[in-house]
Formats: structure tokens, sequence, C-alpha cells
């Protein structure tokens, strides 16, 4: 949908329990990056796959929560509710 920015979460099949949670405005190009290896980050868990998608209106508060959730309290929030 244009005009939302999206926080995800990612689960590696290959190491499963390894999250990745990011930000952006196109999942599945996204996702395709994260697979092809083009992300340093998340090149040696490939392949991933989506876990969450949460969609935001407000580029800020779409950053917020994925700051939250890259937090020692949002990594726990996510492990019980997401």
């Amino acid at each position: 949908m244009a005009g939302f920015h999206y926080v995800y979460i990612l689960e590696s099949e290959s190491e499963p329990g390894r999250h990745y949670t990011g930000l952006t405005t196109h999942v599945s190009r996204r996702l395709k990056a994260h697979n092809s290896g083009q992300v340093p980050h998340t090149a040696k868990h490939r392949p991933w796959v989506i876990q969450t998608v949460i969609a935001f209106r407000s580029k800020e508060r779409a950053a917020a929560f994925e700051r939250y959730l890259k937090s020692h309290s949002g990594r726990a929030f996510a492990r019980r509710r997401l």
C-alpha cells in the first residue's frame, strides 16, 4: 500500500530463533534484498521469512516503534506478543 511505512520482523530459516527487525516502505523488495545477501547484517543467516509486519502512516512513528523493538524491553515484548 502506497504511503505506508512498515516495521517488519524476519526469522532465519537456517537458524530458527534468530530474528531481524527493520523498517521499509516496500516489504517484498526488502525481503528479496535480505535473501539475496545485499544486507551485510543478515547475509550469513539466509534464508529469511517474514514473521510480522506492522504498517504505519507516519514514518516517525514507524521509526520509533522499530527503535523500541530493538531495545531490551522491545525484544521481550516481541517474543511474548508478536
